[in-house]
C-alpha cells in the first residue's frame, strides 16, 4: 500500500529536505567538535587521553543509543517536526554551554545532553522523509540526508579547527551553538508535518489516513514491536553488515589525528583531511542514484549490493594508506579509502525502511541508530586504542590497529550482506 502524502509542491518537498540537511550537519559539527578540539581541551582543563577517550565516545553514544528507541517510537505517535525542533533547540544549548565549561563533569553533562536531543533527530526525519517523497526515490533522498553527515564532519574539521587556532576551543564551540538556533528559526517556518497512515486495532490492522500525527497509535509495546522486526533474519543481517562499516568508519574518525601525527608528524594534514569527508557527500548520493535504478532494474534486494562495495571495494586502498611510510601517499589513499567505506550511509537508512511498516518506520530507524551508534561509536574506537597499546607496537601500533578493524569489518559486512540479500523477499513489507 502507499503512504497517502500531504498535497505538498516540489517546492515545499525540497525546502523540507535542504531544512533537514541544515540540521544534520549542525548536529555532526556538533558531535564531531570534541574530537577536533580534543587536544587544546585536554590541555586548558588537565585532562587524560582516557578522559577524552570517555568524552568523545561512551558520554554521548551511550545515551545516544538508548534514547533513540524511545525517541523512535514517540516519531511513530506524535509531531515529527516538533521533536526535532525540541531536540535541535536542546543540542544547540548544549553546545554553547560547552564553550563556558570549566571541568570535565561539566563537559561530560553536557555530551550527555547532546546526545539525548540528537537522538530526537534522524529517527523523526527518516519517518518524514518516507512520507514526503514516493518509495521508489526513497534511497536517493536518503543518500542526500546521510551525506549531511559528512559536510558535518569535515566542516568540524575545517570551520572549527580554523576558528579554534584563531582564537581557542571556547569560541569554537559558541560559534557552533548560536548557529543551531538559527537553523532552529528557520526550520520552524520551513518544515511542515505530512500526513501518515493510522494503524488501530490489533490481528489484522484497520488502516485510515491521520490528518494528525497525534491520531497515530499502536497497541503493541515499543519491546513487542522490537522482538518483531528482529525476528526478521534479513533485518538481523542489515544491521550487523552496516553497524560493521559503521564501526571502521568512527575507528577512522577517532584515529586519524593519531595516524598523521605519531606515524608521520604530519600534524598539518589533519584539518585538511576534511576536505575528504566534505567530498565523500558525493559518494553517499551517488551511491542512493546507483542503488535505486539497480533495485529497479534487477530487483529490490540488490540495494545491498552497495555494501560490498563500502566494504570491499576500500580494503586496498586504506591498506596502501595504513602502511605506506610516505605521508602524502597515506594522505590520499586513506582519504579515498575513507570515501569508499563511508558511502554506504544512505544506502543503509534507505533499505532498513522497506522491513517496516509505515506506523514503525521511527522506531526501526532508531533501531538501527542504535546498532550503528553502539557498535560504531562504542567498541571500534575502544577496542583499537585497546590494539594499540597492548597488541602493537611503534609509530604505526594505531595504523595496525585501525587496518585490523577494517579488515574484520570489510570482510564481515559483506558476509552479512550476502546472507541478507537471501532472505530480503521474504521479509520485506
Amino acid at each position: 500500500m502507499t503512504t497517502p502524502k500531504l498535497n505538498m509542491t516540489s517546492f515545499t518537498r525540497y525546502l523540507s529536505l535542504v531544512l533537514l540537511m541544515m540540521l544534520y550537519v549542525n548536529s555532526f559539527m556538533d558531535r564531531q567538535i570534541i574530537a577536533v578540539l580534543g587536544e587544546s581541551i585536554r590541555l586548558d582543563l588537565g585532562l587524560s587521553f582516557t578522559d577524552l577517550g570517555w568524552l568523545y565516545g561512551p558520554s554521548f553514544s551511550w545515551i545516544y543509543a538508548i534514547m533513540g528507541l524511545v525517541m523512535g517510537r514517540l516519531a511513530d505517535k506524535t509531531s515529527r517536526v516538533r521533536i526535532i525542533l525540541i531536540g535541535a533547540t536542546v543540542w544547540s544549548f548544549a553546545t554553547l554551554a560547552s564553550g563556558w565549561a570549566s571541568s570535565l563533569g561539566f563537559l561530560i553533562a553536557m555530551r550527555m545532553a547532546l546526545g539525548l536531543s540528537q537522538a530526537a533527530l534522524s529517527p523523526a526525519v527518516y519517518s518524514l522523509l518516507a512520507d514526503v517523497f514516493p518509495q521508489e526515490r526513497r534511497a536517493t533522498v536518503f543518500s542526500a540526508y546521510a551525506s549531511a553527515i559528512f559536510i558535518g564532519v569535515g566542516l568540524s574539521f575545517l570551520v572549527g579547527g580554523s576558528v579554534a587556532q584563531a582564537y581557542d576551543w571556547r569560541i569554537s564551540l559558541q560559534l557552533l551553538g548560536a548557529s543551531g538556533f538559527l537553523l532552529v528559526g528557520l526550520s520552524i517556518v520551513g518544515l511542515i508535518e505530512p500526513s501518515r497512515i493510522s494503524y488501530q486495532g490489533s490481528g489484522e490492522d484497520s488502516i485510515k489516513q491521520g490528518n494528525s500525527a497525534d491520531s497515530f497509535v499502536s497497541e503493541k509495546s515499543v519491546w513487542n514491536q522490537l522482538r518483531g522486526l528482529l525476528s526478521k533474519p534479513a533485518l538481523r543481517y542489515h544491521l550487523l553488515g552496516f553497524g560493521l562499516l559503521a564501526m571502521s568508519g568512527y575507528t577512522i574518525l577517532a584515529f586519524i589525528g593519531s595516524i598523521f601525527t605519531q606515524s608521520f608528524d604530519r600534524v598539518d594534514l589533519i584539518p585538511s583531511y576534511g576536505w575528504f569527508l566534505v567530498a565523500t557527500t558525493v559518494a553517499v548520493n551517488g551511491a542512493g542514484w546507483i542503488s535505486d535504478r539497480w533495485a529497479k532494474h534487477y530487483g529490490p534486494r540488490n540495494r545491498l549490493a552497495w555494501g560490498w562495495i563500502s566494504g570491499l571495494v576500500s580494503l586496498p586502498f586504506l591498506w596502501v594508506g595504513l602502511h605506506s611510510e610516505h605521508p602524502m601517499l597515506a594522505f590520499w589513499a586513506i582519504g579515498i579509502g575513507n570515501i569508499i567505506a563511508s558511502s554506504y550511509n544512505g544506502v543503509a537508512a534507505a533499505t532498513i525502511q522497506f522491513f517496516a511498516r509505515d506506523d514503525q518506520r521511527g522506531l526501526v530507524g532508531a533501531l538501527y541508530l542504535f546498532v550503528v551508534s553502539v557498535v560504531g561509536f562504542g567498541v571500534g574506537p575502544p577496542f583499537a586504542g585497546w590494539l594499540s597499546d597492548e597488541i602493537f607496537q611503534g609509530a604505526t601500533a594505531v595504523a595496525s590497529a585501525v587496518w585490523t578493524i577494517y579488515l574484520i569489518c570489510g570482510i564481515g559486512s559483506a558476509a552479512a550482506f550476502y546472507l541478507a540479500r537471501k532472505h530480503y523477499e521474504q521479509d520485506v513489507v
